[in-house]
């Protein structure tokens, strides 16, 4: 550690320790207090955790569960934490930022795990700051406060955001790794190495995997590395200048990804793994804290995912737009080696209903604008140096044992899922296509309660004989396989997509209702809250991320019936991730199409035909002159919604001369050449 860091930490802990015997405000008494005792058992705590060998297992969980035990979902009622709380105990005009305050600060754990002293240094200090303005009542204002805030955020960004840009490229930020590599996985212990919250689905993971025999795990292990190297074959893409692969997974999936590692080498690719943003649910701004998928509390997660309403503005983000760039630039040969990311997905976790946090903050109009354009500005810069049509990637998800006490059994079923036959699928998939290919629209009819009623419009083929709307989808970059999916033309699509139950982005969505126009969201609600105002703003938030709308970008139709009937079995529908569920029946996907920033790049299916739908009246503004219009090619966002087997009346084939042809019947596939598909019912 950097002495001059070291003397910023030492002289910050011993203030922190001298807080509970100054004089200040009573009122923030409490708050301080707090979180000055927080901080200080992490400082004591975190280095004994890190030694795991001298701890036992219980002394490790119980260091563990302090760490979180304040936003665990019965204790968050009454932490600083929940916006709520603050405000109530702190007033309106404090209680929001002193909870974002906490919220930052509880960021210190991850920091002291992989000894990120600097940023551990800066936001211990951004604390003492805040309490030192509240020394004196005459300092102690919001305006004060949200200077200290905004500042360090300006200030650290040139740490921050080029910390997490480099570690999304560079094999050299070895944390995850070693722990995976090096680590005697048959004992436990080993969980506790990220610092990140460890409940029974990360150890009973482990444990799992700990009992199946080497062969299995391997592969489990192949399915998944093959998928990614199968990408770039089925793309067109070499793989040879490429040196480091983006591994994501969750903790307790060790065991799989070790292996995973290895075979990874053996193409000359070297892991990248880095610690990703606890919030799942909204894309954060500043830094935050978290491992792949391991959550203390939801709630928590979904009240701050809006923290940056406090501080944000055009400054701010056009600073961390320039470190972005800058940091580019300066690994420019790192950012080329980049092979892209290669994904393992967990489900089973009960389905998370969010509850209306009245004092968390929002983004008002202007902040939505300048989020929306950083965004857009920021994946242009990154396509920049990593261009989509360079890259590949894989997505492949098992269950976690909160899906049940069927557990590994489940867990078993997937595997088979994950390994159907390519060749079968193929073939069937190929008839569905070449019916689709002659129709100059899709009509899908919803049943059992389901009000969808929607008109897909489908590209016009100059040459059939060599050209398809229609991608064969097999089990390559998205395992498992089992889709035929097009980008349709959204002038004409016209309709109402509805689906009873919906796990989107993992938030829980009941009875979604979509009206399109021309291919555009113009109507939506959900039954999730009382009130309508709240059911709109939910969906404009986490599904829309607060764009004014939402193309189609994706029509497609579903054949994986296997995966479709362990669901039924297990009854674990609604809980299967869309990756699942977008195989088990059409699906539309909201935003961009499957091809953003690589739609120039040719594709064929294994018959040889090549794919051309693949934009759409908004993608195709890219190649404006017009800057402005250039802006509205991409929403950078892209959410599937299936509508399951058995709420599907029809799904017809319709020629531009009228004649109609069924593909999916009351649920079942009709068409010539897929009945087969129906066997997995019987």
């Amino acid at each position: 550690m950097d002495e001059n860091i070291k003397e910023r930490i030492k002289l910050s802990i011993e203030r922190l320790r001298y807080i509970k015997r100054d004089a200040y405000s009573a009122r923030f008494k409490a708050y301080f207090k707090e979180v000055a005792d927080f901080i200080i058992y992490a400082y004591d705590n975190i280095p004994k955790a890190k030694l795991i060998n001298k701890l036992s297992f219980n002394e490790l969980y119980e260091i563990n569960q302090e760490l979180y035990d304040d936003i665990l979902p019965d204790n968050y009622v009454t932490s600083f934490a929940n916006p709520d709380y603050a405000v109530e105990f702190l007033g309106d005009e404090f209680g929001t930022i002193f909870s974002f305050l906490y919220f930052e600060i509880r960021g210190i754990i991850p920091y002291l795990y992989e000894g990120r002293y600097e940023e551990f240094a800066s936001v211990i200090e951004l604390f003492l700051e805040v309490y030192n303005i509240f020394l004196d009542p005459e300092t102690a204002s919001y305006k004060y406060v949200k200077d200290a805030v905004y500042y360090h955020m300006y200030d650290y960004a040139d740490v921050t955001v080029q910390r997490r840009t480099i570690e999304t490229i560079s094999p050299e930020f070895t944390f995850a790794t070693d722990i995976i590599m090096n680590s005697d996985l048959s004992d436990l212990r080993y969980l506790f190495k990220y610092g990140e919250y460890i409940s029974e689905n990360e150890t009973k993971t482990a444990e799992f995997l700990n009992k199946l025999s080497d062969k299995e795990v391997k592969a489990m292990a192949k399915t998944y590395v093959d998928g990614f190297i199968n990408g770039f074959k089925t793309m067109g893409i070499d793989i040879t200048p490429k040196k480091s692969v983006n591994i994501r997974y969750s903790i307790g999936q060790e065991r799989m990804v070790k292996y995973a590692i290895e075979m990874f080498r053996e193409h000359d690719l070297e892991p990248v793994i880095f610690r990703y943003a606890t919030s799942r649910i909204n894309r954060k701004l500043t830094i935050r804290t978290g491992y792949i998928s391991t959550y203390a509390n939801q709630q928590y997660e979904y009240d701050h995912r809006m923290d940056e309403a406090l501080f944000i503005d055009k400054a701010l983000l056009e600073r961390k737009l320039e470190v972005i760039e800058d940091t580019y630039k300066k690994n420019e040969k790192l950012a080329a080696q980049y092979a892209g990311p290669a994904v393992i997905e967990t489900f089973g976790e009960n389905p998370f209903e969010p509850k209306i946090c009245a004092k968390a903050v929002k983004l008002d109009e202007k902040q939505q604008k300048l989020l929306l354009d950083y965004q857009t500005k920021s994946a242009n810069i990154t396509n920049k140096f990593i261009p989509r049509d360079k890259y590949s990637f894989t997505i492949i998800a098992y269950p976690i044992p909160e899906i049940g006490e069927n557990f590994e059994e489940i867990f078993a079923e997937v595997v088979k899922v994950n390994t159907l036959d390519n060749e079968l699928y193929k073939d069937i998939q190929e008839h569905i296509i070449n019916e689709l290919n002659n129709a100059e629209y899709v009509h899908v009819l919803g049943t059992n309660g389901n009000k969808t009623d929607i008109k897909v419009m489908l590209h016009k083929l100059d040459n059939p004989d060599k050209e398809t709307n229609f991608e064969n989808c097999l089990a390559d970059v998205n395992i498992p396989l089992g889709e035929v999916f097009t980008s349709p033309v959204l002038t004409g699509t016209n309709g109402v997509l509805n689906v009873s139950e919906v796990y989107l982005n993992d938030l829980k969505y009941i009875n979604l209702n979509i009206e399109f126009k021309d291919g555009k969201m113009y109507k939506y609600t959900c039954d999730n809250f009382e009130k309508a105002e709240d059911n709109k703003s939910f969906i404009e938030e986490n599904l829309m991320f607060n764009h004014e709308t939402l193309p189609i970008g994706e029509f497609a139709i579903g054949t994986n019936t296997v995966a479709y009937v362990m669901a039924r079995k297990f009854n674990i529908l609604k809980r299967l991730p869309i990756l699942i569920v977008e195989k088990m029946g059409p699906h539309f996907a909201v935003g961009d199409t499957c091809y953003s920033y690589s739609e120039d790049m040719k594709l064929y299916n294994p018959d040889g035909k090549e794919i051309i739908a693949k934009d759409n009246e908004c993608s195709i503004l890219r190649n404006s002159k017009d800057k402005t219009e250039q802006k509205q090619a991409y929403f950078n966002c892209h959410t599937d919604i299936t509508i399951p087997y058995e709420e599907i009346g029809s799904i017809t084939s319709v020629h531009p001369n009228g004649t109609k042809v069924l593909i999916i019947k009351d649920g079942r596939f009709v068409l010539p050449g897929t009945e087969k598909l129906n066997e997995a019912f019987e």
